[in-house]
């Protein structure tokens, strides 16, 4: 998904790039793109267009509707939905093969990652694919998670395994899936980038997992430690199918809903589920801003004079003693991101309840929005990284035919959709602002929707939006920056 290239590569990249204009230009294929008009104005437009729809909102949305709960339909007795029932055997089946063919590939397939099996399959069609489904259809990972499969499968040979032995207290919540997580950020980021690596990841994850659900239980990891369900889980709130476990012994249940409607009709359980949805988005950023010219001079180029202090000579002199440091510079950002993000997240609620003298406390006020800024993760997320469905995602059909790259052709597919799709800079840069642009609507019509909820008057719910709005805005216009900076690698993105 994100960049997967030795570090070396990346700074002499890097250090090239500081050479060209600073201009807006945004994320391409490798080339520039002049922006059609002048960044400020798409700033400008796309505040005013936040502000407008803030406007109708609260115009528009009643207390009364908000307050009762978004209507549901059971569709579990379907007649397609029962046809899926009948072949989720074989789907749990088919999404451990393929886990187990990954990690098969990953060791014995082609050494290039553009044409290895495992690399297209894990970062693009199912870290990308399966991400943006979910969107659409809701958590069919739940159902269909490998991992989940084969313990599940472990626990009726082995007695008593996915009981755990060690209770799970609801204070740690999703600490243990916000650290999974950002550890395999710093893999995807910073990890060599080939394949033997990727089979060493997922195969040290796989017996996490077993061990993980020996601990605490099958419930309670796949609950709060799995990332990818965790992950997965906050995704599929925004869809409009929604998936209902059963109880032990008892059949799950599918239900249709307005699309966002699971933002309003769920609350995050603890701060650490709060800090996981800021880390989806605060991550993502981190990853468009670092590969940008602006993010590389502030350290190469040292104008603080700070990196120069301290290694005795100019960075760009001394750039391989310093390539370890740079690494700990990025990393050092990486892990505190969410944290930044959480701190102005926790500012602006802070002020709400000022403004409102609401005597909600901040935590329960938190706790009651934290769900609104997915829809502008979810849309980060696809803006940085959709393109390589078309540049990368769709070699997985010739690649199916020819996993280990051995000269094979299952399927008659070998030769098909080698080559990438290219669209227009144009439509690229449009189609990316339209994007963060919706994602932040949403996000604002969700937080009114809260807000009617949780103040006892509409002027209250008004007013306690103000500086949710105003965070709202710096993060449309610091995304549109971003995704408008000149970048200083070519990618597998």
């Amino acid at each position: 998904m994100r960049v997967l290239k030795s570090m070396s590569t990346r700074i002499v990249c890097a250090l090239a790039a500081l050479m060209l204009p600073l201009g807006a230009e945004a994320h391409g294929f490798g080339r520039l793109y002049n922006l059609p008009v002048p960044f400020w104005l798409y700033a400008w437009a796309a505040t005013a267009a936040l502000v407008l729809s803030f406007l109708l909102v609260a115009f528009f949305a009643s207390a009364p509707k908000a307050a009762s709960p978004p209507s549901t339909r059971d569709i579990s007795h379907a007649g397609w939905v029962r046809a899926l029932r009948r072949l989720l055997p074989a789907l749990k089946l088919f999404s451990v093969l393929l886990l187990l063919l990954c990690i098969a590939t990953a060791l014995f397939g082609n050494r290039d990652p553009f044409r290895n099996f495992s690399m297209t399959f894990f970062w693009v069609v199912f870290l990308l694919g399966v991400t943006y489904l979910t969107a659409l259809v809701g958590d069919f990972y739940a159902v269909l998670n490998p991992w989940r499969v084969m313990t599940d499968a472990l626990g009726r040979v082995v007695r008593g395994y996915a009981r755990g032995r060690v209770p799970y207290r609801a204070s740690w919540g999703d600490w243990p899936a916000l650290l999974l997580y950002l550890t395999f950020i710093w893999f995807e980021l910073f990890g060599l980038g080939r394949p033997v690596p990727l089979a060493k990841l997922l195969l040290a994850y796989s017996a996490l997992n077993i061990v993980g659900v020996w601990l605490v239980g099958s419930a309670a990891w796949f609950r709060h430690c799995e990332f990818f369900a965790v992950f997965l889980r906050l995704v599929g709130l925004m869809a409009p199918l929604d998936y209902r476990r059963g109880a032990a012994g008892e059949r799950g249940s599918l239900h249709l809903r307005m699309p966002f409607a699971g933002l309003v009709q769920q609350r995050p359980e603890s701060l650490g589920t709060v800090l996981f949805a800021l880390a989806m988005l605060s991550t993502t950023a981190f990853d468009g801003l670092r590969a940008t010219q602006s993010w590389v001079y502030l350290f190469w180029s040292d104008p603080t004079g700070l990196v120069t202090a301290l290694a005795g000579a100019r960075p760009v002199a001394v750039y391989a003693s310093l390539r370890s440091w740079y690494l700990g510079w990025e990393t050092f950002w990486l892990i505190t991101s969410p944290f930044l993000y959480l701190a102005a997240y926790l500012a602006c609620i802070a002020l709400a309840k000022c403004l409102t003298r609401s005597p909600r406390p901040v935590r329960e006020l938190a706790l009651d929005f934290g769900f609104t800024l997915l829809p502008i993760a979810f849309v980060y997320h696809l803006t940085h990284y959709a393109t390589l469905m078309l540049t990368q995602g769709l070699k997985i059909v010739s690649l199916a035919s020819d996993p280990f790259g051995w000269g094979w052709n299952l399927f008659g597919t070998a030769t098909l959709l080698k080559a990438p799709i290219l669209p227009s800079m144009g439509l690229v840069w449009h189609a990316q602002v339209g994007l963060i642009l919706f994602g932040h609507i949403a996000s604002v019509y969700v937080a009114h929707l809260v807000a009617l909820r949780v103040w006892p008057t509409r002027r209250s719910a008004l007013l306690s939006q103000l500086p949710m709005l105003a965070l709202m805005v710096l993060f449309t216009v610091a995304g549109l920056w971003i995704i408008a900076q000149p970048l200083t690698t070519e990618s597998m993105r």
